[in-house]
């Protein structure tokens, strides 16, 4: 249990990100299928098994969201217990327990109404699962928490998630009916109807968004200045990439109502993109959760001066400190000396997941940059060979082998108090978040630079193989937006965290860049060829600009 409360932080950011992901499919399901898949029925050849399809999807989505929220809501109970003198009842009393099973509950319902073979539930019933869920998932927010105005960032926060629901929630049900019809006119139907849909989708979420700004960060300074602010900034580049896309998939609409046989390839790869970016974005929203709203956090903003002058170019730090006088294994070496002088057994100068934060020094901080700027020549590297690679160099298509090193690399560096350069032992070092979410990254990469290389000499030829690096890449950048560095300096913490969301946008890109190079043909394909790699390139450069002091 102990373990647990030590991880509950990191554990909860993912798992309501994962929530946010299968509740908004389940209820893009649903509004896809009550609004566009069953007027499709009498309209289209393929319009009963569109909605079988996607029945499916949302049943499975709705199943997903139960066992989630579950997951999610039982890890709250579980560490409140054991660190409240509170029962099982009196927890699940609390507004966040009552929510989470209204919410299992309409998950469950969602599920039973799309189940295959069961009954056709009327669309108003399903509609009013749709309010209800979002109403329960809306009472956890932080308009919840509010004391002025809350009645109305309440509705706000409802209609963001709504539109949410609707665009991005949707577009999975929109590649499912895209890919059961082979006509221009078919195609060109369910375009512009789902089009119109996402388009109040956009506007639901534009108009709830500028609304929360307003309310939760109120200012520029408060903007830039706190991890709220950034974390929003996140959303907003994501959102305007998610634009964009869908701004590419408006005139592919048009050109089918001019031509019916055009093609709707571009359509389908730039909406697979639109799930990705969308999934990143609810990640980011789960981050949100973990921090209070900027117009809260009135200290220890960041200034703008402060942030300038953290950021500017320096000479990379290329060479390291050694291991000993980092201030564990020094503070690990006075505790040592005085407990011989006293004959008895020395304590650790530092035990992970014991809720202290490690100490650090000047030396610490060197060893850190050093880490991260070598990683930046690796990642350099990297998007260099793959541009020689693409200019027809061959022994550069062996370029995944860098990722390898660079795994090896984090796996010795990143942690220094750990095996195998310190004296924690591999598994008690799990109870550290930080330690978990290095580990993660480097399993992470050690999968996708396996699967690539595998795929760059030969040795793999499916498609599917070729898409784990750009799926593990994208990830790994989403996940980068919960990452979070155990300092007590909130100042220091916010400056590290401005430079580590860039690194996440930039792997994002990268990622989703890779995948339309695989999946789109033609003059767009070879377009985000040259384009990802690009973005490698800036994730090495913003490394080497790495400082934490």
């Amino acid at each position: 249990m102990s373990l647990l409360v030590d991880l509950f932080g990191y554990l909860s950011i993912v798992l309501h990100g994962l929530t946010i992901v299968a509740q908004s499919m389940a209820l893009g399901g649903v509004l896809f299928l009550v609004l566009l898949a069953r007027p499709f029925e009498g309209e289209l050849a393929a319009g009963p098994r569109i909605v079988a399809r996607i029945r499916r999807l949302t049943f499975w989505s709705a199943v997903a969201m139960a066992l989630v929220e579950a997951l999610g809501n039982g890890l709250q109970v579980a560490v409140l217990m054991s660190t409240v003198d509170l029962s099982f009842l009196d927890v699940m009393q609390a507004n966040f327990a009552v929510a989470a099973l209204v919410k299992i509950g309409c998950a469950v319902l969602i599920a039973l109404a799309t189940l295959r073979g069961g009954w056709r539930v009327p669309s108003p019933a399903l509609l009013a699962l749709v309010a209800i869920e979002l109403a329960a998932a809306t009472a956890t927010t932080h308009a919840a928490a509010r004391l002025e105005s809350s009645t109305l960032l309440l509705s706000v926060e409802w209609l963001h998630q709504l539109g949410a629901a609707i665009w991005i929630g949707g577009i999975p049900s929109f590649l499912i009916a895209l890919a059961e019809v082979h006509d221009g006119a078919g195609w060109r139907r369910i375009g512009a109807r789902f089009s119109r849909l996402s388009m109040l989708g956009v506007g639901c979420i534009l108009a709830s968004g500028i609304t929360m700004f307003i309310a939760y960060i109120g200012s520029l300074p408060a903007f830039y200045g706190t991890a709220y602010g950034v974390m929003v900034g996140a959303k907003i580049g994501l959102f305007l990439g998610l634009l964009a896309l869908g701004a590419g998939n408006f005139l592919v609409t048009e050109r089918l109502r001019r031509d019916p046989n055009a093609s709707v390839v571009r359509m389908k790869r730039f909406a697979e993109v639109e799930i990705g970016l969308g999934f990143s974005i609810f990640f980011a929203a789960a981050s949100l959760t973990s921090v209070p709203p900027a117009v809260d956090l009135t200290q220890d903003r960041v200034t703008w001066h402060e942030i300038v002058e953290r950021n500017a170019p320096v000479w990379p730090r290329l060479s390291s400190p050694d291991h000993d006088v980092l201030a564990i294994p020094e503070l690990q070496a006075r505790i040592d000396a005085q407990a011989a002088q006293q004959h008895r057994a020395a304590s650790p100068a530092f035990v992970p997941g014991d809720g202290t934060l490690p100490p650090r020094n000047a030396d610490d901080i060197a060893w850190s940059e050093y880490n991260h700027h070598w990683a930046g020549l690796f990642v350099i590297a990297i998007g260099l060979l793959v541009l020689a690679a693409h200019a027809g160099f061959r022994p550069a298509r062996h370029w995944p082998v860098v990722f390898l090193a660079l795994a090896l690399f984090l796996l010795l560096r990143s942690d220094p108090e750990v095996w195998p350069l310190g004296k924690e032992d591999f598994m008690a070092a799990f109870r550290d978040v930080e330690v978990v979410q290095h580990r993660i990254f480097v399993v992470l990469i050690l999968v996708f630079a396996a699967f690539e290389w595998s795929v760059q000499t030969g040795r793999l030829k499916s498609r599917r193989a070729a898409l784990v690096f750009p799926l593990m890449v994208a990830a790994g950048g989403a996940l980068l937006l919960t990452h979070s560095h155990q300092i007590a300096n909130v100042k220091d913490a916010m400056l590290i965290e401005l430079t580590h969301t860039p690194l996440a946008l930039a792997g994002i890109a990268s990622g989703w860049g890779r995948w339309l190079e695989l999946r789109l043909p033609g003059r767009g394909g070879r377009i985000a060829g040259w384009i990802w790699p690009l973005c490698f390139i800036l994730v090495g450069v913003i490394l080497l600009w790495y400082r934490e002091a």
